[in-house]
């Protein structure tokens, strides 16, 4: 991997990732697509709107279809037909979320898989062969997402069993030509974020992820962690911050010097009928547009809103009609994708400060989602 930086505009920057499957301009929305794809798209859908990587789920793809069955199409890229790159985590979350089915170790993490209740053990070294198999243009490592709330022991307990776990994945990879990425754990703990960050530094990644947020804490908890870690993470090597967010989230991000961002928020919002537009938030259910024949957003290039007025598209919504899911995801992933091309933009004319103001004044004013994301 190359990372280029292009220029900063106060704390932004403005990047060029270059992987085995193509570039990837920063700052960068990765649609995601767990189980190797996302919800109702292609990946003509995917190209079309602009996407130029995706991300999918270690631990989905090794329960189905399983390792075998990627293996021998040549990896993901091939089986899912998306030639260009990929993403995938470690699975980490995923062992969070489960909960009551997972125990931790040193070893790593023994699990009971939700599809048909067998045993599983995850290890540093099992998630690395996995993701090179998948042979994912950046893997992750594999880490415990510290819970929120959680006492500073545990949050450091927590964290070090991950610096741990990162050092081991380093030392199991083996295909030089794919990308490794450390995270920073450390709870709402600044000081254990940056001693994270710094143990990481230490052992040595082509990249870095800021992960266990959006697993409760406040949109302000969630600042004050990104810039901790932000502050000390080396400037000429690329920033992730997983699972985040709202538009704002992600702006508010790349000012605080992140450059690659992921979330389920446009893809689970937009099945749900909750679109992101230019004017804010609109609910397409809502009885106010039975008759509306405008566009669901007039500023969006998408076919959605190049093609339907608001009063179909909340009529397919309303009649449970399947066509709208594909609509409401190619719009919202538009969106997302089209503000990143914004803030890229406003980065290189150094211009970013009034499109944060602007966007900072724009969801003000729009409910708030919760700061906690689930699986897609």
């Amino acid at each position: 991997m190359i990372y280029t930086r292009l220029g900063e505009s106060g704390g932004a920057r403005r990047g060029r990732l270059t992987l085995a499957h193509g570039t990837v301009e920063t700052p960068i929305f990765m649609p995601v697509g767990t189980v190797g794809a996302v919800k109702s798209l292609t990946p003509e859908d995917l190209k079309a709107i602009g996407a130029s990587i995706i991300l999918g789920n270690t631990y989905h793809l090794y329960l189905r279809p399983g390792m075998e069955v990627i293996e021998a199409f040549g990896g993901l890229h091939k089986f899912i037909g998306w030639d260009r790159p990929i993403l995938t985590d470690s699975g980490g979350f995923q062992i969070f979320s489960l909960g009551q089915l997972n125990k931790l170790d040193e070893t790593g993490a023994h699990f009971q898989s939700h599809l048909d209740g067998s045993k599983i053990v995850l290890t540093p070294e099992l998630a690395v062969k996995i993701q090179e198999t998948i042979g994912s243009d950046i893997h992750m490592v594999l880490d415990e997402c510290t819970p929120y709330p959680a006492t500073r022991q545990q949050a450091e307990t927590s964290m070090q069993r991950s610096m741990r776990w990162a050092a081991r994945c380093r030392r199991a990879k083996t295909r030089p030509e794919l990308c490794q990425f450390g995270i920073v754990q450390g709870g709402v703990y600044p000081d254990l974020r940056q001693a994270s960050a710094r143990a990481l530094m230490d052992i040595g990644f082509e990249g870095y992820a800021i992960g266990g947020l959006s697993v409760g804490e406040t949109k302000h908890e969630m600042a004050d962690m990104t810039a901790a870690a932000t502050e000390v993470l080396p400037k000429d090597q690329p920033r992730y911050l997983m699972g985040v967010g709202t538009p704002l989230d992600l702006i508010e991000g790349v000012n605080l010097g992140v450059d690659m961002f992921d979330c389920v928020m446009p893809t689970r919002n937009g099945r749900n009928g909750s679109l992101f537009t230019s004017q804010g938030r609109v609910n397409i259910k809502n009885q106010r547009y039975r008759f509306d024949e405008s566009p669901l957003d007039p500023a969006c290039r998408c076919y959605t809103c190049k093609t339907f007025s608001r009063a179909y598209l909340r009529h397919l919504f309303i009649a449970g009609e399947l066509t709208c899911l594909r609509l409401f995801t190619i719009h919202n992933l538009t969106y997302y994708l089209d503000l990143m091309a914004r803030v890229r933009s406003a980065i290189e004319t150094d211009t970013f400060a009034a499109l944060l103001k602007e966007q900072r004044e724009l969801w003000s004013s729009s409910p708030q989602e919760s700061n906690k994301v689930t699986a897609d």
